[in-house]
C-alpha cells in the first residue's frame, strides 16, 4: 500500500496530495482543517517555557546541527508565500494569533522582524507544519533543489 501510494504521490499528483484530510471537530458535522481549528491569541494565555537544560532538551542551532540540515545558499525558497494569500502573515497571523508559525515551527524558520514576516527557508527540517497549520495555509512547501533538508544518520 506504502508504495503504491508513493508512486501516485510522486507521479501523479506531483506533490499536491491533500496532507490535511479534513475531520470534523467536537460536536461541529462540517469537516475543518487544521489550520481552521486554531483559535485567536486572545483566548489563551502565553506559555513560558524553561531554558533548554542540555540533557533532555537543547538550544535550537543544537538540534539543526544534530539533523544535519544544509540547503545550498544559492537555490530558492522552497517556503513560499501563496500570492492570493499574501496579506495574512502581517494581517491575520501576527494580528489575531500572535504569529503562531514563530513557535510551532521546530526549526525556528518563521520569524517577524519589525511586524514582517522573514522566513529562514535554510533552517527548514521538512516536518510540513506550515503547510497545514498556518492561517489560511499561506505557505505552499515545494521540494528543494539537491536534495536538500535534514540528513538524518540514526533513522
Amino acid at each position: 500500500g506504502g508504495l503504491l501510494y508513493t508512486g501516485i504521490a510522486a507521479h501523479i499528483t506531483k506533490g499536491k496530495e491533500p496532507w490535511t484530510l479534513p475531520t470534523p471537530i467536537g460536536s461541529n458535522p462540517q469537516p475543518k482543517t487544521d489550520s481552521t481549528a486554531t483559535k485567536p491569541a486572545k483566548d489563551f494565555q502565553p506559555i513560558k517555557y524553561p531554558a533548554p537544560d542540555g540533557i533532555l532538551t537543547f538550544d535550537l542551532l543544537t538540534n539543526l546541527q544534530r539533523s544535519g540540515t544544509y540547503h545550498e545558499d544559492d537555490q530558492p525558497s522552497h517556503l513560499r508565500i501563496k500570492a492570493d494569500v499574501a496579506k495574512v502573515p502581517e494581517n491575520i497571523s501576527l494580528q489575531v494569533y500572535a504569529a503562531p508559525e514563530s513557535r510551532f515551527c521546530p526549526a525556528g524558520v518563521y520569524e517577524y522582524v519589525e511586524e514582517k514576516l522573514v522566513i529562514n527557508a535554510q533552517n527548514c527540517i521538512h516536518c510540513k507544519c506550515c503547510s497545514i497549520k498556518m492561517p489560511q495555509e499561506y505557505i505552499n512547501w515545494t521540494v528543494p533543489e539537491g536534495g536538500g533538508g535534514p540528513q538524518y544518520q540514526v533513522m
